[in-house]
């Protein structure tokens, strides 16, 4: 069933959307069994979304380890740059970052992806620096942000690469929400949920290719790029 949304909310689930969108498309890119893919807006505007990624994978090395949590952290941040992909068509897909980190920090609610890569870095960073002098506080932070650095342009480049499917899939989605009669009171939440089988019945999802957490220049998180 189509249901005509309020511009207002259209407007929103689009940015909902597309943030959900990213997280399950940049997973995909880089091997993460995904599932399902959920959306709410109500009339005011409070929205929840969720997009379903499995983290469980074989690591039998510390290089392993390394890519697996460099993906993971690119799949946290590939919600807030998507979110900053424009909508309209004729615009130049491009990631705004100020307006992507903006979100992270918690101005439009992605604060728990932001806690999460906060984490997930000083791990990464702890096992790629193992003879770390915890007193060495600026090297410490310059190691975090080169590293950060490194997989923040990663994501872009795939968040721009597949900004195409990311807007196609939130569309999919938004177009498919319905209005939820709720007992007792105004009906005035807008709901879709895909599952992952429907999600890979799209032949958008079918095409989306693969792709590694290190280009072959940056490979190494420990060493500098080529």
């Amino acid at each position: 069933m189509t249901t005509t949304l309020p511009t207002a909310v259209r407007d929103r689930a689009l940015q909902v959307a597309q943030h959900e969108m990213g997280h399950y498309v940049v997973a995909r890119a880089l091997g993460f069994e995904t599932g399902g893919v959920t959306l709410m807006v109500t009339r005011d505007l409070r929205h929840k979304g969720g997009a379903s990624i499995g983290l469980v994978r074989p690591i039998a090395s510390m290089d392993a380890m390394k890519e697996h949590l460099g993906a993971r952290m690119m799949v946290l941040l590939a919600g807030a740059m998507a979110q900053t992909l424009p909508s309209k068509p004729s615009a130049a897909k491009r990631v705004d970052k100020p307006k992507a980190t903006a979100i992270l920090k918690g101005e439009q609610g992605a604060e728990q992806d932001y806690a999460k890569i906060r984490e997930l870095q000083h791990l990464l960073r702890n096992i790629a620096y193992p003879q770390t002098i915890p007193a060495s506080g600026e090297r410490i932070e310059a190691q975090l942000k080169a590293m950060t650095d490194r997989l923040w342009f990663r994501t872009q480049e795939i968040i721009e690469d597949q900004a195409d499917t990311i807007s196609e899939l939130a569309v999919t989605l938004v177009d498919a929400m319905t209005l939820v009669e709720q007992w007792g009171r105004a009906a005035d939440t807008y709901e879709v949920v895909y599952t992952g089988p429907m999600l890979e019945r799209l032949r958008a999802v079918q095409a989306i290719p693969s792709s590694s957490v290190w280009t072959d220049s940056c490979r190494d998180v420990v060493q500098r790029c080529k």
